[in-house]
């Protein structure tokens, strides 16, 4: 089996050129380079993009910066959503034309060089970003979609910065390809809930970011919270140690459970079963709700006497006809469980009351709940 990083070969103005192509969300190695800058009109680019070709751009990187921005609003013209004939069917085109969408705008290339530098005139040094999403350079050049550098860019400010999660006691700082708590109402499900008597110790499965093992610790729990993804792993150590947790959270990598048993065993699955598309859209989507189903299926055997499973899940899927209520609590029931309450919240993020969104009746109508479960 072939590992290494795929390669792309081109020719630039008589020289043979070579560089490793990177795609977050795996997209296919382009077949054929063709060079673009400013001498290209908007229509040009628009009808190369279209075509399924890629331009990899040797100009100016304000210029491709300004490009991208008039190609989006191109791009959204081209693929217009129409709704569907049922809200799992809406779901399911509105998911297929956001990916026509983002492949085409992908399509529009930079270049890297070794230690990963811009190699465009009056380019910003997108080097730190990089390292931070990719790790060290391992001196190639490297083709990536513009779309791609940006959102480094972006997701290393969010790194910087952080996002305030008072119940967390400070600031939760979120790496790209990890799922940021901006949107936080469950969040407050977790720091509310009661807690089972004489709890002292909780698992987090799934920890992502880190921010309810957070939460659980500032409540007074020891943590130990899994995942099993490098980057949620160091994302969430890294969160523990800013936040002066790290001699009470454990960050392990598991598929799921650790060993042992624990007095609270937190999940917040993703919420959607659908297909990520990219790493990080793994937070979100899950496909045949295989996290949430292994964790239900699992948590009995990772319960101490008297302990809880929270199980933190958002109706979405349930409005969008993806999945029922029925068969939430069927699979509760067949893993032995019973439900002793639940405590509900209504979204606050802005698409709840976007009524141009193609899912805004699902989103309006969303709850975000916990659901407390014990062994029958």
């Amino acid at each position: 089996m072939n590992d290494l990083p795929p390669y792309l070969e081109w020719s630039d103005q008589g020289r043979l050129r070579r560089a490793r192509w990177r795609s977050e969300a795996g997209l296919a190695l382009p077949q054929v380079l063709e060079m673009a800058d400013e001498s290209w009109s908007l229509a040009a680019i628009l009808d190369a993009l279209r075509s399924g070709r890629h331009l990899l751009w040797r100009g100016d990187w304000i210029a491709a910066r300004r490009l991208l921005q008039a190609l989006t609003p191109r791009a959204d013209q081209l693929f217009r959503f129409q709704p569907a004939a049922s809200p799992a069917a809406t779901f399911a085109r509105h998911r297929a034309v956001q990916g026509e969408r983002a492949a085409l705008l992908a399509r529009l290339l930079v270049p890297l060089g070794p230690d990963y530098k811009l190699q465009l005139a009056r380019a910003q040094d997108v080097r730190a970003a990089c390292r931070a999403a990719w790790g060290k350079p391992d001196g190639n050049n490297s083709v990536v979609a513009l779309r791609e550098v940006l959102a480094l860019v972006s997701a290393s400010e969010w790194q910087k910065k952080g996002v305030p999660v008072p119940a967390a006691g400070g600031r939760i700082h979120p790496r790209y390809g990890v799922f940021s708590p901006l949107r936080g109402e469950y969040i407050d499900l977790v720091a509310t809930a009661l807690l089972p008597s004489g709890a002292a110790l909780a698992f987090d499965i799934g920890t992502g970011s880190g921010v309810l093992a957070a939460v659980l610790a500032r409540r007074g729990l020891q943590v130990v919270a899994t995942d099993l993804a490098a980057r949620a792993l160091e994302c969430a150590a890294d969160n523990m140690e800013r936040l002066g947790l790290a001699g009470q959270v454990s960050v392990v990598k598991a598929d799921l459970f650790p060993p042992g048993r624990a007095a609270v065993v937190v999940c917040n699955p993703p919420w959607l079963p659908a297909q990520p598309t990219s790493p990080v859209e793994m937070a979100v989507y899950d496909p045949d709700s295989r996290m949430l189903r292994g964790f239900l299926q699992g948590l009995a055997a990772h319960l101490l006497p008297g302990g809880e499973g929270w199980l933190i899940l958002s109706d979405l899927a349930e409005h969008l006809l993806l999945r029922s209520r029925h068969e939430l609590e069927q699979w509760i029931d067949a893993a032995g469980l019973r439900i002793i309450g639940r405590l509900d919240t209504r979204p606050g993020h802005a698409k709840a009351q976007d009524a141009g969104d193609p899912l805004h009746a699902a989103r309006a109508a969303e709850v975000t709940s916990l659901w407390r479960l014990v062994v029958q």
